[in-house]
C-alpha cells in the first residue's frame, strides 16, 4: 500500500514539476495564469458556440427559485465558494443522493452513475473529450455520498475520462449532485452545463490552470 501511495505522490510531483516548468518557461506566474483563466471565462460568458450569452444569477436567486435555472433565459448560477457556474437543463425524475442516503442507517449511499458528456477547453477553444458519438461507450463513476459530513467521493471506473485523466472524479462533476434527481430510466435522466475553473477540475486542469466547459448527463447504473 505504501509503495502504491509513493508512486502516486511521485506521479503528482512530476506532473506539478512539468506544469511549473512550462509556466516558468513561458514567463507566466501562477497569478498570471489565474488572471488569464478569469479573462477566458469572462469572454466565454459573453459569447460562445454552445449556448450563447450567459445570464449569471446569484446563489440567492437560485435557491429562491427552488434550486433551478431558467434555460429560456440562459441562466447559470455562480457558486461563490468555488467559482463553478452551473445550468440545470433537466433535474431528472428520480431521487437525489441526499434523499437516498437519508434512508440508510449509516446515512451513506454508494451508486454507479453513467455519464454522457462533452468537455471543452475554454482557453484553447477546442473539444477535448466527448462520448456523444460513441453509443457503446459510456463513462461510469462509482459515487459515494455521506450525509453526516455532506461529502462526496467518487472514482471513474470506465470511459474516456478515466482513460484520459485517471480514476479521480473532479469536484466540478460532483457539484450538481445535490440538486439532481437520479433515475435509471432514459426519460428521467438529469443533465447540466458547467463552467469549471482549474481549482475544481481535473489534475491536468489544475496543473495548467485551465478552465473547462462541460455538458454532462447523469443516469443511475444497474
Amino acid at each position: 500500500m505504501r509503495k502504491i501511495f509513493s508512486l502516486i505522490l511521485a506521479f503528482m510531483s512530476t506532473s506539478f514539476a512539468i506544469a511549473t516548468f512550462c509556466s516558468c518557461d513561458d514567463g507566466e506566474t501562477y497569478a498570471d495564469q489565474k488572471n488569464k483563466e478569469k479573462k477566458a471565462i469572462k469572454k466565454f460568458l459573453e459569447d460562445n458556440d454552445f449556448v450563447g450569452k450567459i445570464n449569471v444569477i446569484s446563489e440567492k436567486e437560485f435557491y429562491a427559485n427552488d434550486s433551478t435555472t431558467d434555460t429560456a433565459k440562459n441562466e447559470f448560477v455562480l457558486f461563490n465558494d468555488d467559482g463553478i457556474y452551473m445550468q440545470i437543463v433537466a433535474k431528472g425524475k428520480g431521487r437525489s443522493m441526499i434523499e437516498m442516503a437519508k434512508d440508510e442507517k449509516d446515512s451513506t449511499v454508494s451508486k454507479l452513475i453513467l455519464c454522457r458528456f462533452l468537455e471543452y477547453d475554454i482557453e484553447a477553444a477546442d473539444t477535448t473529450y466527448t462520448n456523444y458519438y460513441t453509443p457503446s461507450i459510456v463513462d461510469k463513476m462509482q459515487c459515494t455520498y455521506t450525509h453526516k459530513s455532506r461529502s462526496y467521493t467518487a472514482s471513474f471506473t470506465e470511459g474516456y475520462m478515466q482513460s484520459g485523466y485517471g480514476d479521480e472524479v473532479p469536484k466540478g462533476w460532483l457539484k450538481p449532485l445535490d440538486y439532481l434527481k437520479l433515475s435509471k430510466n432514459l426519460d428521467g435522466i438529469a443533465k447540466v452545463r458547467l463552467i469549471v475553473p482549474h481549482s475544481s477540475g481535473t489534475l491536468n486542469a489544475s496543473g495548467y490552470v485551465l478552465p473547462f466547459y462541460y455538458e454532462i448527463s447523469y443516469q443511475l447504473g444497474k
